[in-house]
C-alpha cells in the first residue's frame, strides 16, 4: 500500500467498479474513505487497504445478485463483527447476514430449515485485490549491465 492511500481512479481498477458508483457509494455512506475524504473542488478521497477490501466485497455482493440495500447491512455486519474476510464466508437470507467459517457452519444453516441463502465466498477477495494493486504497479526497470571484468578491460 502507498503511504498516501488509494485515490479514486486507482480504486475503481483495483475493485473492478466505476467512479460513478465509488463516488455514490462515498456519498451515501455506503464507505467513506478512511485516509482523507473530499473536501470541496479539487481535494481527493484516499482510501485504505481495508476500504479496497471492503469495496470489493460490495462488488462481489452485488455481481452475486445482491441488492444494494442488503450489501449496505452485510458490510455493516462485517465491521460489527471485525471479521476476517480473508478467512470467511457471508451467508445473506434475506434481510440477515451471517459470517461462516467451515463448510460445516453452512451446512448446519440449511438443516435449520433456512430460506434461500445466498452465500458468498470472502476468501478470495484478499488475493484478488492483492493481485489488482500488483497489476498496476510499473514494471521494474531491468538492472544496467555491469562492463566484464577481466583480462580484456585491464589492457584499456
Amino acid at each position: 500500500m502507498t503511504e498516501d492511500g488509494y485515490r479514486g481512479p486507482q480504486v475503481c481498477n483495483i475493485v473492478g467498479i466505476t467512479y460513478r458508483q465509488l463516488d455514490y457509494w462515498a456519498r451515501t455512506h455506503l464507505i467513506r474513505p478512511s485516509i482523507a475524504d473530499a473536501r470541496g473542488s479539487g481535494s481527493q478521497r484516499r482510501y485504505s487497504y481495508t476500504d479496497l477490501l471492503e469495496l470489493k466485497v460490495i462488488k462481489n455482493l452485488l455481481d452475486a445478485g445482491v441488492s444494494l440495500r442488503s450489501a449496505r447491512k452485510a458490510i455493516a455486519y462485517l465491521r460489527e463483527q471485525g471479521s476476517d474476510i480473508a478467512t470467511a464466508n457471508l451467508v445473506l437470507n434475506g434481510s440477515q447476514s451471517i459470517m461462516v467459517r467451515t463448510g460445516e457452519e453452512i451446512v448446519d444453516l440449511l438443516r435449520q430449515g433456512q430460506g434461500v441463502l445466498n452465500i458468498v465466498p470472502l476468501a478470495g477477495v484478499k488475493d484478488e485485490v492483492d493481485a489488482a494493486i500488483l497489476s498496476l504497479r510499473p514494471p521494474e526497470a531491468p538492472a544496467p549491465a555491469r562492463p566484464e571484468e577481466g583480462p580484456a578491460s585491464a589492457a584499456h
